[in-house]
């Protein structure tokens, strides 16, 4: 049995420390969200679901909850399919600029989301779509696409492109290709990039305050207005759940990714 080097273990140790200092403070919601009283403040009396009944029986965070889960469904959708393409298209690309194309792809993500938001708004304004859903699903999108691109990139330069010329010799259109060899190739990849664009688009707050209104919010925005506005502990409850969902979907799309990474072993 081969010891483990006390660099690796040293490291390990690290990382894991940085981990719990990360995690702790999302994680203090889970005993809030149990409190019976209108406080933010850890239960010292008999554990309670008062805040997890009052969730779902709110309207207004009802609402709150759909708009979120049809914005990120759709912007998963919109960002898989335009980030698949982008990132097939610089893989299959054979001329000048693709290196800035690419760059260009990955702005979303580096611009501050503070200036994105105002840039949006400032255009969305004069398009009247703010306060819509289409409005929030193409700002989103936008922002979601470099989350797809760099997964399906990686599946891509993984992938084995001797298959795709073996079907193609043997007279398959490149459509054919494309749809019977390549997709099904990289699709741990598209998937991945799937997940994490709706995570993305789920938990997205910055942007969305920029884009809502009062008849329309989704529920991080209702969340942040339950912490400045009013003492609401529902948010707790709210921000358990978001938890508990994206922490799963996470582990999901890692799933995904580390299964790829076996099968290109094998």
């Amino acid at each position: 049995m081969r010891r483990a080097r006390p660099g690796r273990v040293l490291l390990a140790a690290v990382c894991f420390l940085i981990g719990v200092w990360l995690v702790l403070p999302t994680l203090v919601a889970v005993p809030v969200s149990f409190t019976p009283v209108r406080s933010f403040a850890v239960p010292t009396e008999s554990p309670s679901l008062r805040w997890y009944v009052n969730f779902f029986t709110d309207q207004r965070w009802l609402d709150a909850l759909r708009n979120s889960l049809v914005i990120a469904a759709s912007t998963s959708v919109i960002a898989t399919a335009v980030g698949t393409v982008a990132a097939l298209a610089l893989d299959r690309a054979r001329v000048r600029g693709k290196g800035l194309a690419a760059a260009l792809l990955l702005t979303p993500s580096i611009v501050p989301i503070i200036l994105l938001g105002l840039g949006v708004y400032y255009v969305f304004l004069r398009w009247d779509l703010v306060g819509t859903f289409t409005g929030l699903i193409l700002a989103h999108s936008v922002t979601a696409i470099p989350l797809v691109v760099q997964p399906v990139s990686a599946s891509l330069a993984r992938h084995d492109r001797g298959l795709e010329q073996a079907a193609a010799s043997l007279g398959a259109p490149p459509v054919t290709v494309l749809r019977q060899v390549t997709l099904p190739l990289i699709a741990p990849g598209v998937l991945s990039g799937a997940v994490f664009a709706f995570i993305w688009s789920f938990d997205e707050v910055v942007l969305s305050i920029f884009l809502t209104s009062p008849d329309l919010q989704t529920l991080p925005v209702l969340m942040f207005n339950a912490v400045t506005q009013v003492l609401d502990p529902t948010i707790a409850a709210a921000s358990t759940m978001i938890l508990f969902l994206t922490t799963t979907l996470i582990l999901v799309g890692f799933r995904m990714g580390a299964k790829e990474m076996t099968t290109r072993g094998a």
